[in-house]
């Protein structure tokens, strides 16, 4: 590919973090899907990390958005913002051409928002690959002998799965109940049990620090700061590992759920080699202590996280080949 095109981006357009890939460099840009902008200026003030610093936290004037929801385009003209801010720091001088993921199971209307929007933004062409088949590639699973794998990404606004069988997706499916489902999940929990109003970056500390799919032995705690539902002013509280545990079953049983459904509809042939193959597990969900041991006991199948869940299908879409796509 490298002889095919001069320079090559792939591109995990995520609706929680963007990740940028350059063959031969590696993972150039790890940055969050977030854009400020100054509304009474019209202009961007900041993109990725030093935008999420101001989330939640601007006057009104200015206003820190996350352009990508449930893994599709929410907002098109922040999106095009955000990518042409990424794509010049691989190039101020070449037109790059770019693979970029979509979730499994897009509309057609989705899949072409993602492609124009990249054009606009600077690619010269650009390609589109399923996150599930990214993942793999990114995992260094072999895609081109005719076996079953299977492949749940969780990512920030949708958690794809599909089981796979020579380099394409056999059964696919893709759910929006992921990470930031997770975070709204605890950001309820600490309203119901502590009338406490928290943002969304304290519920996602809460999620990685106490966070667990299954329950723990030993029982942790943490420190949360919020706003009081009952009289306005900030308060802190003490928040156990178990009931951030028991605010996260309910969302990671819909994953199951679906992850059942999906095997449900696999050929038999292919199911029987799941049982050799298994499952792998990737994107940044799959940090989530404990859900690995719960989705064995929920299928039976082995089950396996990738070496860098988080990177995976930043890697896949640099390594696939657009010829195929």
């Amino acid at each position: 590919m490298s002889q095919l095109f001069s320079l090559h981006v792939g591109i995990d357009l995520g609706t929680a973090n963007l990740l940028l890939y350059v063959k031969g460099r590696g993972i150039v840009a790890r940055e969050p899907s977030v854009v400020a902008l100054d509304r009474n200026a019209g202009k961007v003030l900041a993109v990725g990390s030093e935008a999420l610093k101001m989330l939640g936290k601007t006057p009104s004037h200015i206003v820190a958005v996350r352009p990508l929801r449930d893994g599709v385009i929410a907002n098109y003209d922040v999106t095009l913002t955000m990518l042409r801010h990424f794509l010049r720091l691989v190039s101020k001088l070449r037109r790059p051409t770019a693979t970029i993921c979509v979730p499994a199971g897009v509309t057609s209307v989705e899949r072409r928002a993602v492609r124009e929007a990249a054009l606009a933004a600077g690619a010269s062409r650009a390609w589109l690959i399923e996150e599930p088949v990214a993942a793999a590639l990114g995992a260094g699973i072999d895609m081109t002998r005719p076996g079953g794998t299977m492949v749940v990404d969780l990512g920030g606004g949708t958690t794809d799965i599909a089981v796979l069988s020579m380099g394409s997706a056999v059964v696919s499916e893709s759910v929006r109940v992921a990470g930031d489902r997770l975070d709204e999940a605890i950001s309820r929990m600490l309203r119901r049990s502590h009338n406490l109003m928290v943002g969304e970056q304290t519920a996602e500390s809460l999620k990685i620090e106490l966070g667990s799919a299954v329950p723990v032995a030993q029982t942790r705690q943490m420190e949360v700061r919020g706003r009081d539902l009952v009289n306005g002013l900030p308060r802190t509280v003490l928040v156990g590992s178990q009931e951030v545990q028991e605010a996260l079953s309910e969302p990671i049983a819909a994953i199951l759920e679906a992850v059942r459904g999906v095997l449900e509809r696999t050929p038999p042939e292919l199911a029987a080699d799941l049982l050799d193959q298994g499952v792998v597990l990737t994107g940044g969900g799959a940090l989530l202590s404990g859900l690995d041991e719960l989705l064995h006991q929920a299928t039976g199948l082995p089950v396996r996280v990738a070496d860098d869940p988080i990177t995976c299908v930043a890697l896949g879409t640099g390594l696939a080949d657009p010829r195929n796509l």
